[in-house]
């Protein structure tokens, strides 16, 4: 039986991935920023994406939790105002520590939004369409993150400048000489407020949720636990969102070091495009997936994105802003394949095990840590050798990974595109 479908609440949970992207990708091309306000070393600035990615470690299974007892609307507008509470307490207190717990409401947020979202557009646009509608999404969230970028640089170029619009005269206002990247939450507040309250006056439809989305109880959880393959997928995320971040974050602090770039301009559009890429990779990924076996599909990928890791390091200015963006485009189909073997090689408890997999991404929070650590003694450069380590434990899983069942694949580019005719509906 299908499921009646809620346009609106479809556009909205699109619009809600679009802003857990904008508020969420925006960190790399601030650190350097933010290292040369607050004087910061590599290591202290390393606590900036870990304060933010901790927080999906400790939010990810409460959420579930808090989600079945309350409701879908009531854990939204909980999500959006976390965020609010966390950009507002940074624009009125302007500090490195203050900046920490910005960044960890803000985390709490986002990690309740991904909890509530992708059941609610389940429900909404029709089971029928959950998986059309989930690539419509994906190519939102990197929409954002290629594009609030740009913003932050045309913020940083230009406040406090003889330009002047709407939106550059109130910010001038608001903004200390110096400190233009705190713009950026100045509209992250605007933007969080805004979805607010749309929410508030927006009906929700209420969701039941699967077996596969449940979380279960402590018996389920220790169940799984035992199970070899929990710690190996959850390890496959931690690495992967590790990697990820700790190129991501680095970028523009790299360009500036090794190569003397801007962040504000070059090292802002590096790291748009290497989001931007990401996005064109998930849809090139989607195909791929249709004719070969993910694992395979996974090692190619790695050794793609380690051999573009290598250019951006060792390569010259042009070669490194050119390779750091095709990291993005090699790392795309990474997460969906992880996720996909991890939950395809355990026979029950999948909402559990989600939730389980779901707080790897800590990974984010962990590995930029080491390698701002690590700079201290080794160089940013050297520092970042340590991604060779995470992605070769990518590698690695597409060699053990023994799914119990492989993703479907088609015999041929024909089959691929090839379109099924209509059944026409019965009628009464």
């Amino acid at each position: 039986m299908k499921s009646k479908r809620q346009p609106l609440i479809v556009a909205l949970v699109f619009l809600i991935f679009f802003v857990i992207s904008f508020l969420t990708n925006i960190l790399g091309p601030l650190v350097p920023n933010i290292i040369d306000s607050f004087h910061l070393s590599l290591a202290l600035a390393g606590f900036l994406p870990f304060s933010f990615f901790v927080a999906y470690a400790i939010m990810s299974i409460p959420a579930g939790i808090l989600i079945e007892k309350y409701s879908e609307k009531f854990a939204l507008i909980l999500a959006f105002l976390l965020a609010l509470i966390g950009a507002a307490t940074f624009v009125f207190f302007t500090s490195f520590s203050i900046a920490l717990i910005s960044l960890f409401l803000i985390g709490l947020g986002m990690a309740m939004l991904q909890v509530v979202i992708n059941p609610l557009l389940r429900v909404a646009g029709g089971e029928e369409h959950f998986a059309f509608n989930s690539v419509m999404a994906q190519l939102f969230f990197g929409a954002a993150s290629f594009l609030s970028p740009w913003l932050y640089s045309y913020l940083v170029q230009n406040l406090h400048t003889q330009k002047s619009n709407p939106l550059l005269d109130a910010l001038n206002k608001l903004v200390p000489q110096h400190l233009e990247w705190v713009s950026l939450y100045w509209v992250f507040a605007v933007v969080v407020l805004l979805m607010i309250i749309v929410i508030s006056v927006v009906h929700i439809p209420k969701v039941d949720l699967t077996e596969d989305e449940k979380i279960g109880t402590a018996d389920t959880f220790k169940e799984l636990l035992k199970n070899r393959y929990t710690l190996l997928f959850f390890l496959g995320t931690f690495m992967y969102v590790g990697t990820e971040q700790g190129i991501a974050n680095w970028i523009s602090k790299f360009l500036q070091l090794y190569h003397g770039l801007s962040p504000e301009t070059t090292g802002a559009s590096t790291v748009a495009w290497f989001w931007g890429l990401m996005t064109i990779g998930c849809i090139l990924g989607l195909g791929l997936l249709k004719l070969f076996d993910s694992r395979k599909i996974l090692r190619v990928f790695v050794v793609g994105a380690a051999l573009s890791l290598s250019f951006a390091l060792f390569g010259p200015a042009k070669v490194a802003v050119i390779a750091f963006p095709l990291c993005g485009f090699f790392a795309s189909v990474m997460w969906s394949i992880v996720i996909s073997l991890g939950l395809n090689s355990v026979a029950n408890h999948h909402g559990t095990l989600a939730g389980i997999l779901c707080t790897g991404i800590v990974g984010g929070a962990v590995v930029p840590l080491i390698i701002g650590a690590l700079s201290h003694w080794l160089g940013l450069r050297g520092a970042m050798f340590l991604l060779y380590g995470t992605l070769g434990y990518l590698f690695s899983m597409g060699i053990w990974a023994r799914p119990l069942v492989n993703n479907a694949v088609t015999k041929s580019l024909r089959d691929l595109f090839k379109i099924k005719k209509a059944v026409p509906a019965d009628t009464e």
